[in-house]
C-alpha cells in the first residue's frame, strides 16, 4: 500500500521508525540464533532426554558430569513463586487504592514515588536481601541458611511490585467512570463498586500486569545470585538454599571454562530453556489481552 507524505521530514521520520523496529526483530532474531545453534552443538554431547528428566546438576564433575535442567528450573519457579505471592497481593492493593481510594493530588506524587522502586539496582535489592532480611529471618528461625530462597523470593517480590501496581492501576483507570457510577446507583459501597466491579473489568490488564511481573522475576539474576546462593538443590523448600537458571548462567560465564566445551554449551542451553519460559509467558500475556479484553463503547 503506497503512503503519501506531506514533507521529506516525515518521510525520514517513517523510515527512521521504521529501521528501528526493523532492527529490534534483527536483534531477537541474532540472539535466537546463537541460542538455537550453541544448544544444538550442546545437545550432541549430552541426551535432550538427560536434560528435562535428569534430578542432578554436576557440570564440575570431572568423572561423570550431569546436566538435569529441572533441578536449576525448580529453584526459579521457587523463588518465583514467593516473589509473586508478595508482589500480586500487594500490587494489586496498591493499584486499587491509588485509584479507587487515592486523592488525585495524592496519587500524583504515591506512583511516582512507587516507580523509583523499579529504577532502583537490582544488585541493591540483592544486598538489601542478603545483610538485612536474611538475619531476619534468622531471628524468627535460627536454622535457615545465610543463602536461602524465601529472602531472595520476598525481596524480588518487593521489586516486582510497581510493574504489577502501575500496569493494574493503569487497566482500572481505563474503566469508564459510568461503571463506577452505575454501581454507586445500585447501593454499593466503594468497597464493593471496586472489588466486585472495577477489578474484574479491568481482569484483562491485570492479567497481563501478573504475567509481565513472573517473566520479570524469572530473567532475575543478581537478587537470587546474591541471596539464594548457588547449591543446585531439587527442592520446594523455601528455606533451602537453591541455585536457578539465571545464576548458574551468571556464575558459569564469569568463571574459568573452557571455551568450546560441553559445560560453556551448558549456558546457551539454560537460556534458552530460559527464553521459552519468557516467550511463552509473553505470548500468554498478547494472548489474554486481545481475546479477554472488555471493550467499552
Amino acid at each position: 500500500m503506497n503512503q503519501k507524505f506531506n514533507s521529506a521530514k516525515e518521510w525520514l521520520i517513517v523510515k527512521f521508525l521504521g529501521g528501528a523496529a526493523l532492527l529490534t526483530l534483527l536483534i531477537t532474531l541474532g540472539i535466537l540464533y546463537i541460542l538455537i545453534d550453541e544448544a544444538y552443538d550442546f545437545f550432541k554431547d549430552i541426551s535432550i532426554i538427560d536434560f528435562l528428566t535428569d534430578t542432578k546438576w554436576q557440570p564440575s564433575d570431572p568423572n561423570n558430569p550431569r546436566y538435569g535442567i529441572i533441578v536449576i528450573l525448580s529453584g526459579t519457579i521457587l523463588t518465583t513463586l514467593i516473589a509473586m505471592a508478595v508482589a500480586i497481593p500487594a500490587g494489586l492493593i496498591i493499584a486499587v487504592y491509588l485509584r479507587e481510594y487515592a486523592h488525585e493530588k495524592l496519587r500524583r506524587v504515591l506512583k511516582p514515588l512507587l516507580e523509583l522502586l523499579a529504577a532502583v539496582p537490582t544488585v541493591v535489592y540483592g544486598y538489601f536481601a542478603l545483610t538485612v532480611l536474611t538475619p531476619f529471618l534468622k531471628n524468627i528461625y535460627e536454622d535457615i541458611p545465610v543463602f536461602n530462597a524465601l529472602s531472595a523470593g520476598i525481596v524480588m517480590g518487593i521489586m516486582i511490585i510497581p510493574i504489577i501496581s502501575s500496569l493494574s492501576e493503569d487497566a482500572l483507570n481505563a474503566v469508564p467512570k459510568a461503571l463506577r457510577e452505575a454501581s454507586y446507583g445500585l447501593g454499593a459501597t466503594r468497597f464493593q463498586t471496586a472489588f466486585r466491579v472495577i477489578l474484574p473489568a479491568a481482569s484483562s490488564g491485570v492479567m497481563v500486569s501478573i504475567i509481565l511481573g513472573i517473566a520479570r522475576a524469572i530473567g532475575e539474576t543478581m537478587i537470587v545470585a546474591m541471596a539464594a546462593g548457588t547449591r543446585p538443590t531439587l527442592t520446594m523448600n523455601p528455606i533451602e538454599s537453591v541455585m536457578t537458571i539465571t545464576t548458574y548462567m551468571a556464575e558459569t560465564a564469569s568463571g574459568d571454562i573452557v571455551f568450546g566445551s560441553t559445560r560453556y554449551k551448558s549456558i546457551f542451553a539454560a537460556g534458552i530453556t530460559l527464553f521459552v519460559f519468557t516467550f511463552a509467558l509473553n505470548t500468554l500475556s498478547f494472548y489474554i489481552r486481545r481475546k479477554y479484553q472488555d471493550k467499552y463503547e
